[in-house]
Order: structure tokens, then C-alpha cells, then sequence
């Protein structure tokens, strides 16, 4: 089929889908099936494969996450692999990181990504933050070998190392107390009654491990904010994303908790709500 012709109805069918970005997906599945690095490649002159590409829209339709069907998604500077068993990464989580990069002052900064999933935090601050030594903990086994992946594609691209974890947030790295300077965390935030709340794509693809965090969605914010205490050597700082509706209650999990100071929280590009930060004072 004529490439342009494809596009168009392809961009149809998705917005009919209910798809947000359907011009953008339709793009995007078109640079994949064609091998392209990017859509101002696309030749509107060309040609594309009708079964392939159009049983990849039609997936995509049926609210398959775009990223499932490419097999990775672009953040910051780097490029990571990601499919059915770990959260994928979403462009909110951009500004965490990089409040991180704007408030790590010290030269060859320790760094914990608590939750790390397919290592997004962990990776970006490795590549971006010069003689980090960065550890990222999970604790879902099945996340962990996406994680295992990332880590040797960018190794294999020059990207510095990143020390991978099993475990939980709860007693992990006890050998680093005391010594860290940042901790990063994107911890599961979602409120167990708030199950209808975010899309198909996340719902029904997204592990559940990496979503919901008990009544009020701050089980595991609490956690982190205890691992966070014993990490942080004093002055260390910790930066933790939390879902839009949370923008006063992760903040109090910190401010009730004692010993930090300078407990803020903060917008995303799209100014909604997105993460607390602190500093440790102990």
C-alpha cells in the first residue's frame, strides 16, 4: 500500500480506537515495520507492507501498548527495551530525573534507583550524570531480566555500568547506609480504588506489581521514604514520583515521618502534580 494512504487510515482507525496520540502511533508502527530510526525518514512516496503494518495498527487498536509493538521506547538520551512483564516508561518521569541531574552537586555521586523496573531512572542518570556509580533495586524477578537486558545493550553502546539488585526496598543494600547521595524512586502509586482510573494500555498490560500501593496508593511511597533515611548519608537527597492526585499526601509521608527538610513537591512539563523531593538532615 501506498505509504501515505496507510498513514491516513491508520491514523483513523486509532483515533477511532480511543487511541491519545494516533498520528504520532501510526508514525511510529510505520518507521518500525519499514527498519527506520525516526518518522522525518518516512518517504509519503513509498510503500508498505499492508499485512504487517496493518496488523500492527490493529493491535495497537485494541489498546496494545505502542511500545509492546516496537519492542522499546525512547527516554532522554537513551533507548530502552521493554515489552509484556515491566511497567513501561512514561515521558512524566523525564522531570524526576531531571530534578536528579539539577541536584546531585557532587563530583562522582552514589545513586540508588529504588523500584527501577527496566531501569529507567538508573540508566538516564548513569549516561547523564558524569562518574555516578548508580545501583537499581527491583524486586520482581520478571522485571529484573528486562533490566538485565537494558544493562548489557547500553554497556554494548558505551553507556556506563549500572549494578543491578533483587530484592526489596525494605532491607536492600544495607552495606551502602548512611553513604548515598540520591536516591530515585518510581514506586507503584496507584490506589487500589482507583482501578478504573488509568488506561487500557496501563491496566491491562502494566504489571500489577508496578501499579497499585494499598488504599491510598503510598504503601510503597512510605517504604521508600524509610530505605530512603537509612541510604542518605546527611545532605543526601531523595526525589520520589507519585501519581497527580497525590501532591499533597506523598509530601506528608515524608513531612510526618521526621528528619528531612526542604520537603517539596513538584509539576511536570504538562503541570500536573508529579514528585517530592527532600533532603535528609540527620
Amino acid at each position: 500500500m501506498n505509504l501515505r494512504d496507510a498513514l491516513s487510515a491508520a491514523t483513523e482507525t486509532l483515533r477511532a480506537a480511543g487511541v491519545s496520540s494516533p498520528e504520532h502511533d501510526a508514525k511510529a508502527l510505520a518507521v518500525h515495520v519499514l527498519g527506520l530510526r525516526k518518522p522525518s525518514e518516512l518517504a509519503l512516496h513509498d510503500t508498505i507492507d499492508d499485512d504487517v503494518y496493518g496488523g500492527l495498527v490493529a493491535r495497537r487498536a485494541s489498546r496494545v501498548p505502542l511500545q509492546h509493538l516496537t519492542g522499546s521506547v525512547g527516554f532522554r538520551w537513551i533507548e530502552l527495551e521493554v515489552g509484556p512483564g515491566v511497567f513501561v516508561p512514561r515521558p512524566e518521569t523525564e522531570s524526576v530525573v531531571q530534578w536528579a541531574i539539577d541536584n546531585v552537586t557532587r563530583v562522582n555521586p552514589l545513586v540508588v534507583d529504588l523500584c527501577a523496573g527496566s531501569g529507567t531512572i538508573a540508566f538516564a542518570l548513569a549516561n547523564e550524570v558524569p562518574g555516578a556509580t548508580v545501583h537499581a533495586v527491583e524486586r520482581d524477578p520478571v522485571a529484573l531480566e528486562w533490566t538485565k537486558r537494558n544493562a548489557a545493550r547500553l554497556a554494548a553502546a558505551g553507556d556506563p555500568p549500572v549494578q543491578l539488585h533483587l530484592g526489596s526496598v525494605v532491607d536492600c543494600l544495607p552495606e551502602l547506609d548512611g553513604t548515598v547521595d540520591l536516591v530515585a524512586s518510581n514506586p507503584p502509586y496507584v490506589a487500589e480504588d482507583e482501578r478504573q482510573l488509568p488506561e487500557p494500555e496501563v491496566i491491562d498490560h502494566d504489571p500489577e506489581i508496578a501499579l497499585f500501593a494499598g488504599a491510598d496508593g503510598l504503601d510503597i511511597i512510605r517504604l521508600v521514604e524509610q530505605a530512603a533515611r537509612r541510604l542518605l548519608k546527611p545532605g543526601g537527597v531523595v526525589v520520589v514520583e507519585h501519581s497527580d492526585r497525590q501532591g499533597r499526601s506523598a509530601p506528608a509521608v515524608f513531612e510526618q515521618a521526621g528528619g528531612w527538610t526542604e520537603v517539596e513537591d513538584h509539576q511536570d512539563l504538562t503541570g500536573r502534580d508529579r514528585f517530592v523531593t527532600a533532603r535528609w538532615a540527620r
